[in-house]
């Protein structure tokens, strides 16, 4: 019987886990090689803050990944399909380690995340010098 993500440890192995499988994706691992030139040393201890924030209740990630994503889309445009590959990606990682409630938090929340970044990345909400609607 699998775990739940109940420790850092556990979001380590699940971000590890998943960014190895991103980078060896035909539709995604050039994005995050070439175009984004990820530097993993630093991005990935945001990324364990990140899901440590969500999924565990940790203080401690400071960041806006609605800009990093509106910045990275202005160089190489993120498609339907890169967001449902990582989602497909981050659900498989999940399942292949863990079960249990907060597993099933850390799918609903990935997807969440990335159905609404999509969104916002395609209907200019929030995007760095675009307009926004008057209130």
């Amino acid at each position: 019987m699998k775990k739940d993500i109940q420790t850092a440890a556990d979001i380590k192995l699940l971000v590890d886990d998943f960014y190895k499988k991103a980078i060896a994706n035909d539709a995604l691992g050039h994005i995050f090689t070439e175009v984004a030139k990820v530097n993993w040393e630093h991005h990935l201890p945001i990324m364990y803050a990140f899901w440590e924030s969500i999924l565990l209740g940790e203080v401690g990630y400071k960041g806006n990944p609605m800009d990093a994503h509106f910045r990275l889309n202005e160089k190489y445009t993120l498609t339907a399909d890169h967001f449902n590959t990582w989602k497909f990606l981050f659900l498989e990682t999940v399942d292949e380690h863990f079960e249990g409630e907060v597993a099933q938090m850390a799918k609903q929340k990935a997807i969440s995340i990335a159905d609404l970044m999509f969104y916002k990345i395609h209907n200019n909400y929030n995007s760095p010098g675009v307009a926004q609607p008057k209130k």
